[in-house]
């Protein structure tokens, strides 16, 4: 099916990361902390494709809505899970009753314009909280026939596995004429991202290509046993800044990925800054995450 070129996207602005942030990684217009040129970092797609992934808060809206209820309704709760099919479609799952299952279901096999916005919030509390969005835009329709298998499959993997099958026992039964819950599939048309990293757009095509990182389900969990239990350890690392000075100031760990760990360092006389620290090598598991930080903290002490 051809489809229509230029669906808008919302431009990539950020909400409030503005002010005294400083940073170890240079500054944009805006305040929020960027990379320097030559500093590791996964890709736009892969980060999109991480954020899409991720557990998130997620918002679905249809272009061109027919009243403004009808818009904000879309806005709402959606989805409470999501994945990416190998030929990079992003799939949805959502309440029967929703708005959004309503008018795919009408639709039949009209286009129906949609956008998914992903906020990605920092698990601990820290200045400028937010660290990135993504959108998603492309034309929503309802999984069926053989695809429902198919696509419940791929939903199982980032379930909880007691959840999910009360889920997929309900995919296809009635609840006042609907079924509980409905499988969308979102033919993804054009890809924006603005994040820690910078802004930039992202081809669909790179996305289908893109693994998640490896450390994305367990990155909250992380960040939060970073902060709790090792914020003196967090600290030491600022000696590793060279002439940066960052001694008095607390450091709370802002994110995490396979290439390396992000931390805010706060409280200073000249406001906040970010630091980048990459670990050795690429971490493909929590074995590996706990040697790169072990070498982390090792040099710090030195």
């Amino acid at each position: 099916m051809s489809r229509p070129h230029g669906i808008p996207l919302p431009s990539a602005q950020r909400s409030s990361d503005s002010d005294e942030t400083e940073s170890a990684c240079a500054d944009d217009k805006q305040g929020q902390p960027r990379p320097r040129e030559g500093v590791r970092q996964l890709t736009g797609a892969e980060r999109v494709r991480t954020l899409v992934e991720s557990n998130a808060s997620v918002s679905l809206t249809l272009i061109g809505a027919r009243d403004s209820h009808e818009a904000e309704e879309f806005g709402t709760g959606l989805p409470v899970a999501r994945t990416v099919t190998p030929d990079g479609d992003v799939i949805l799952l959502v309440s029967g009753e929703s708005a959004a299952a309503r008018a795919a279901a009408h639709a039949q096999d009209d286009d129906l314009t949609a956008v998914i916005e992903i906020t990605d919030v920092a698990p601990v509390s820290v200045p400028h909280r937010i660290r990135g969005r993504a959108w998603l835009a492309g034309w929503l329709t309802p999984v069926r026939g053989d695809d429902r298998a198919a696509c419940a499959a791929l939903l199982a993997e980032r379930q909880p596995v007691g959840e999910l099958l009360g889920m997929r026992e309900s995919l296809g039964a009635p609840h006042a004429g609907r079924p509980a819950w409905m499988m969308l599939r979102l033919e993804v048309g054009e890809i924006s991202v603005d994040d820690l990293w910078g802004a930039e757009h992202v081809d669909p095509e790179d996305l289908a290509a893109a693994e998640p990182d490896p450390m994305v389900a367990h990155e909250s969990e992380l960040l939060q046993h970073l902060h709790a239990a090792h914020g003196d350890r967090l600290g030491e690392l600022g000696g590793l800044l060279g002439a940066r000075e960052a001694r008095g100031m607390s450091a709370v760990p802002l994110s995490l990925d396979r290439l390396g760990l992000r931390v805010r360092f706060t409280g200073g006389p000249a406001g906040s800054f970010d630091a980048r620290f990459d670990f050795p090598e690429p971490v493909a598991d929590i074995c590996g995450l706990r040697r790169a930080m072990h070498s982390l903290f090792s040099a710090a002490s030195y």
